[in-house]
């Protein structure tokens, strides 16, 4: 693990090889397999879920992945799609022999849980999408949006100054929650950890580059979320200012065994400005 990034005394690190890539996991725990799964921009294991590795894994046999291009996991060549980030976490189920594994993740990591139970409907147990990606087209700034996937210098400049500023990455991770006092210093330090590694926001780029189009976002599971034949538990915050409320609601109504939560005064960043809430959910689930 990343030095002075800890997440707990009982969680070891390993890696699995998945389609000719490393992919990096911190494991802890025993029982139920639980698949954690990070957000995009600059994120990893240690920051989205590292407050409750260990909470849950009193509970389940946690395996908190480094999706692909993230943390210490390998930056693949070529296109970076939705669909690549599910093929990989599918490939990972297999390679590691998980059986009726739960699904929990954030962001572009909810929308990876959502995309893995619709493509690998025979190896997930169970999904726990929060404040997911790809429940709906709309692009969250509308055309910037698209301007900023095809001019990515901004990028650039935001992961540079995550690096060095404290004060910029604390503001970076308080535009995203609804009340900044509860983003932890340790968290910061995290973000910053990450935004230091040479391939820091090479991942979003392309992930940006293959799925922001002119028109919205390439994936958009909304229509397909009927097809889902796991039980489901969508978790949004309130207060979610970067993907609405609305894409989980919608997703939750179409979903055949599905539940809902809508986390008050929280926004887009529920696993840290609500982390009580989300444990208790994920491990209603196991």
């Amino acid at each position: 693990m990343t030095a002075g990034v800890a997440v707990g005394t009982g969680v070891s690190s390993d890696a699995a090889s998945v389609g000719g890539s490393e992919l990096h996991y911190l494991t802890a725990g025993t029982g139920r397999p639980l698949v954690l799964l990070h957000g995009g921009i600059i994120d990893a294991a240690t920051l989205s879920w590292g407050t409750l590795i260990d909470p849950l894994a009193d509970h389940a046999h946690v395996h908190a992945v480094d999706m692909l291009g993230y943390g210490e996991s390998d930056l693949p060549e070529g296109p970076l799609s939705m669909q690549r980030h599910v093929d990989a976490v599918g490939q990972f189920i297999d390679e590691l022999g998980l059986d009726d594994p739960l699904l929990a993740g954030i962001s572009l990591g909810g929308g990876v849980a959502v995309g893995t139970a619709l493509a690998y409907p025979d190896r997930v147990g169970g999904i726990v999408p929060i404040d997911a990606f790809a429940l709906g087209s709309e692009l969250a700034s509308g055309l910037l949006t698209w301007v900023l996937a095809k001019v990515q210098v901004t990028n650039h400049l935001s992961v540079a100054l995550t690096a060095r500023s404290r004060r910029f990455a604390r503001a970076s991770l308080a535009s995203l929650a609804h009340d900044s006092a509860t983003i932890a210093e340790e968290t910061v330090d995290r973000l910053m950890a990450e935004a230091r590694r040479p391939k820091a926001g090479k991942a979003f780029r392309k992930f940006r580059a293959s799925e922001v189009t002119r028109q919205g976002y390439r994936t958009d599971y909304s229509d397909r979320v009927a097809d889902l034949d796991v039980p489901a538990h969508f978790v949004h915050g309130a207060d979610d200012d970067l993907l609405p409320p609305s894409w989980s609601r919608r997703a939750a109504a179409r979903t055949p065994d599905a539940d809902l939560t809508v986390l008050d005064d929280c926004g887009h960043l529920a696993t840290l400005e609500k982390p009580n809430p989300v444990h208790d959910i994920v491990r209603s689930m196991l």
